[in-house]
């Protein structure tokens, strides 16, 4: 068999069919060759260019060709033996197989690790769920003992109530209205205050339900302590207060002697306190609406407790009037007349500024210990004339007059008309009084303390 053999350019465009064409009749150009076997007519490949081509010669019992530059044409050189290809293609493969091996070894290193770690929180949080659960058992435990002890102590209380209201004397009324009578007892050998109330409307239920919601949830220096409460009858039990109320120490002479200047000072401190306390209280500001002298209860060292919470009133942050920012809550006209703000009696909008009006009030009869009503334009009259010191209540002693003057300015700020020109408890009244109660000397008590009988 002849095979006709052609030499090939790398740089020519090679027609493969060529290759395989019978040759028509010896040249000189072509060379006879023997015959390589079957597998040479299956697989001849040219391909590549002078730039970057690749010969490629048949696979199966053929050498390895690459293209070399050269100055002229360009050459196929032969590679290396196939044995040193070989030999580094193993160690090619060593190396991958031994990175290949780090890794896995990493991975195997992370595996565990991480399963380590599982495993310790799962430790952790087993170890945490017992003990939380034995926090529960507990704590239901507790609860449990807490409402057994809860109700004996009702029980208790109840009885004790029900005892203390048998024995009952007239000698021990410490306090009588429409609304009921207040006696004086003993709750475990401790002195209380007992209101019994009657209801001959459901208008004084809802005040007793209001007043125990309001105290039992609050807490001041200056408020009145709720003991307990008792449904049927319908009795609340609070801390006794052996000086009676402020009113009667304004309406007695003998007594208003025993109240100094400072001490009034004090009181009036003490008022605005529990006062912007109840105003600033959330998600719902309270106010009192009954704010009275017969309502400021006073202790053996005569500190005042605000007390009376039947008649208060909730205002929702969320609900504004239309003309001012100041929360507003339409009711009826309650409370006692004298200290009601006169606007809300106009427009039945009840607000914060209602107490301010009746802290006014307060603070002009402490000032003057004059009647309530027209006492705003009594004060406001001499104050044009120049004649304040005229109406200052001798029996408190001998008021500094720069005090007494920015007191009765405070005071008449707060019962202006318009509650809009009315100050803040917090950050006004509150300001000024500390201002005035860092001035003066500490307010002495009275040497004496009578009980309130």
């Amino acid at each position: 068999m002849v095979f006709k053999f052609s030499t090939i350019y790398l740089t020519e465009d090679v027609d493969v069919s060529t290759l395989f064409s019978p040759p028509t009749s010896p040249s000189s150009s072509s060379t006879a060759c023997l015959p390589l076997g079957k597998s040479f007519t299956r697989a001849i490949a040219v391909a590549g260019r002078a730039a970057g081509g690749a010969f490629t010669a048949p696979v199966n019992r053929a050498s390895w060709w690459r293209p070399k530059k050269s100055s002229g044409d360009i050459n196929l050189q032969p590679l290396r033996p196939q044995g040193l290809c070989a030999e580094k293609l193993e160690e090619e493969l060593e190396k991958v197989k031994d990175q290949l091996d780090k890794v896995l070894e990493e991975l195997r290193s992370a595996r565990t690790q991480k399963s380590q770690q599982v495993g310790d929180r799962f430790t952790e949080t087993n170890r945490s769920r017992k003990e939380l659960e034995l926090k529960m058992i507990e704590a239901a435990e507790m609860l449990r003992t807490f409402r057994q002890e809860r109700e004996l102590l009702q029980i208790g209380l109840d009885n004790a109530l029900q005892k203390a209201e048998e024995n009952f004397k007239q000698s021990l009324k410490i306090g009588e209205g429409g609304w009921g009578s207040v006696y004086r007892g003993f709750l475990r050998h401790t002195p209380v205050a007992i209101k019994i109330m009657k209801f001959p409307s459901m208008q004084g239920l809802q005040e007793f339900q209001r007043e125990v919601n309001v105290l039992s949830k609050l807490r001041h220096p200056n408020l009145i302590t709720l003991i307990g409460a008792c449904p049927e009858p319908c009795t609340l039990v609070y801390e006794y207060s052996p000086n009676g109320s402020l009113e009667d120490w304004l309406r007695n002479s003998n007594r208003a002697k025993q109240l100094p200047w400072r001490a009034r000072i004090r009181i009036a401190t003490e008022l605005c306190s529990v006062l912007a306390f109840l105003h600033s209280c959330k998600p719902h500001s309270i106010v009192h609406g009954d704010v009275k002298p017969g309502n400021i209860l006073l202790d053996r060292h005569l500190v005042s407790k605000l007390s009376d919470f039947g008649i208060c009133r909730l205002l929702p942050w969320g609900e504004q009037s239309s003309n001012n920012n100041t929360v507003v809550y339409p009711t009826d006209p309650k409370g006692t007349f004298g200290y009601m703000d006169p606007e809300f009696l106009v427009t039945r909008e009840l607000t914060t500024k209602f107490d301010v009006y009746s802290f006014g009030i307060i603070l002009l009869e402490l000032l003057t210990r004059r009647p309530t009503l027209g006492i705003a334009k009594e004060v406001r009259r001499a104050v044009s004339a120049g004649t304040l010191e005229d109406i200052l209540d001798p029996l408190a002693g001998e008021w500094p007059y720069m005090v007494a003057k920015e007191l009765t300015d405070l005071a008449l700020r707060c019962c202006e008309m318009s509650r809009r020109n009315r100050p803040d408890l917090q950050s006004d009244v509150w300001t000024v009084l500390q201002s005035i109660g860092a001035s003066v000397d500490k307010p002495r008590l009275p040497n004496t303390h009578e009980r309130y009988r």
